[in-house]
């Protein structure tokens, strides 16, 4: 693999194609026009706002004398990176838990991994048995002991003051 895809590997092709005009500097106008593309295309492609199709991939590597394929394969890797961060990450079954515990976020947009301290204390608080049951299939038994034994708040309580008693 050569050594632009390899420095690159995940990043929108547009990106490199912008570096590499302002490198040899090359205003994108005229060089859209040399390759015989509209100058808007060049400019959606270098800000990551449309994907570089093969045929305009290989115009381009032509152009600036770049390996054959290489901004073809950025393209390629790029859609990988995209896709696999699209892809969705794992949940608990959210229709067990009430949106109402997590009145001051959005349900769908919490990381539970990196969240999951958070999350096991706000069920144990305040959840249900079925959500501590869902709460506990969802996380390890380990991690949620482990979490519980460090939480250090109080729960809430009235006190009566000593001189009242």
């Amino acid at each position: 693999m050569n050594a632009l895809i390899e420095k690159y590997k995940g990043i929108h092709p547009g990106i490199v194609l912008e570096r590499l005009l302002n490198k040899k500097a090359i205003s994108q106008r005229p060089f859209a026009l040399s390759i015989g593309e509209h100058p808007q295309t060049i400019n959606a492609i270098t800000k990551g706002r449309r994907k570089l199709n093969i045929a305009l991939a290989l115009k381009i590597e032509e152009k600036l004398s770049l390996e054959e394929g290489s901004l073809a394969l950025l393209q390629t890797y790029f859609d990988i990176q995209e896709q696999k961060s699209k892809t969705k990450q794992e949940t608990p079954n959210l229709s067990l838990l009430r949106k109402v515990l997590f009145w001051d976020t959005d349900i769908t947009k919490i990381d539970w991994q990196k969240q999951s301290a958070a999350v096991i204390l706000r069920i144990f608080e305040r959840g249900n048995d079925i959500e501590k049951d869902e709460i506990k299939r969802f996380y390890k038994s380990e991690l949620i002991r482990s979490t519980l034994k460090q939480n250090t708040r109080k729960p809430y309580t009235v006190y009566k003051n000593k001189e009242q008693a």
